[in-house]
């Protein structure tokens, strides 16, 4: 067994996340759950259906490739399994959910694992928009 539970997110670079979101919107019916800039970046959420995953777009996500980002049940117990597998998860990351790690594979493909230990980030973002979309 591995340490992943739900896939709850896909982080995905976005080089216009406005535009993203009206394209997500408007020709695939999903519901903009929040679109939030802050430090000189743009990250907005979107729904395609009521199930997990949610799909983040950042402009601040360099490459092309999406981050798959996993809950788990404790955050340093998936890191040390994770490690002793030969992955580096690198260095602790912060997200509204809860502390992460992100760390990429071989051959490009991106996965970060979190422990929610804020679960009311969700209903504190829900309609938050920072731009227009």
């Amino acid at each position: 067994m591995t340490p992943f539970g739900s896939l709850d997110f896909v982080y995905t670079p976005s080089h216009d996340v406005a535009a993203d979101v009206r394209r997500f919107t408007e020709e695939l019916g999903a519901i903009a759950v929040f679109a939030i800039e802050a430090f000189g970046a743009r990250v907005a959420m979107v729904r395609l259906s009521d199930q997990p995953p949610a799909i983040v777009l950042a402009d601040h996500v360099e490459g092309e490739r999406p981050i798959l980002v996993y809950r788990v049940n404790d955050l340093d117990e998936a890191a040390r399994e994770l490690a002793d597998r030969g992955c580096n998860p690198g260095p602790e990351l912060g997200m509204p959910y809860g502390p992460c790690y992100s760390f990429e594979l071989p051959g490009g493909h991106r996965i970060a694992i979190y422990e929610l230990t804020r679960p009311r980030a969700e209903e504190r973002l829900n309609g938050r928009f920072d731009f227009e979309i």
